[in-house]
């Protein structure tokens, strides 16, 4: 069980969004590295990095700083936001990223997504961003919602060689309301693929519950950030280890 400790960044600045609304941001710092090198001294192993300037943009508009938490800390960073070109796959495995999530790009070119599981360089390495409202996949930044189920598309890759599926709850994320945990279990009862949840987690006993769940992970950020708890008692919950 992996727990991923999450920096949005925005501007340059860590930031959270309220259930995806770019006119409900929080900013919580303005050194995403610094905050990566907090995590990693709390005993994180992974961070969870998303470009949301990126996602809206669809190009990187941080790599600076992914290039530098990759290179001056020893975390294993996966990062989402703003990638819709092999071209961005590259550049991200060449900073060191060790996973690269596609949300909207795979999304609305699946033919080439599924072109990409053909190179081995890429075996493990993509995860596949599963953002859903009421079960219905968004793209873009949340700001547009399709007719396909999450379900729907974790049954499609089911065999695919993809590192995981990170899934958000959009209803959920940033709102420390509790994670989507019949439809996180549903997701992951429907695919062989590895489920990472993303959302709601609030409390301890959030993560208490995620971690009885058949999944890869899961991602914390706003809790965290509002000191609902430490990351070292985060990660002792969801290991087990309290």
């Amino acid at each position: 069980m992996i727990l991923f400790p999450a920096i949005d960044m925005r501007g340059g600045k860590v930031v959270r969004l309220y259930q995806g609304d770019y006119g409900q941001q929080t900013t919580y710092g303005d050194d995403p590295l610094s905050q990566a090198k907090a995590f990693e001294h709390a005993g994180a192993t992974w961070v969870h990095l998303v470009d949301l300037d990126g996602a809206r943009s669809g190009r990187m508009e941080h790599l600076p700083f992914i290039e530098a938490i990759c290179k001056q800390t020893s975390l294993k960073v996966e990062v989402g936001g703003g990638v819709r070109t092999e071209e961005s796959i590259e550049r991200l495995l060449r900073a060191g990223v060790d996973r690269v999530v596609l949300g909207t790009a795979a999304l609305k070119n699946w033919s080439w997504f599924e072109s990409l599981m053909g190179n081995p360089t890429y075996r493990g390495r993509l995860v596949l961003g599963l953002d859903a409202k009421d079960g219905r996949v968004a793209v873009d930044g949340w700001e547009q919602t399709t007719e396909t189920t999450a379900v729907e598309l974790a049954r499609t890759v089911n065999d695919w060689p993809l590192a995981a599926i990170v899934y958000t709850d959009i209803a959920t994320d940033g709102t420390l309301a509790g994670p989507s945990i019949d439809s996180t279990r549903e997701m992951a009862e429907a695919t062989m693929t590895p489920i990472v949840a993303s959302g709601g987690v609030g409390t301890l006993d959030d993560l208490r519950a995620l971690r009885q769940l058949p999944i890869q992970g899961a991602i914390i950020g706003r809790s965290l950030y509002e000191d609902r708890f430490t990351l070292e008692e985060a990660l002792a919950a969801f290991s087990g280890n309290e």
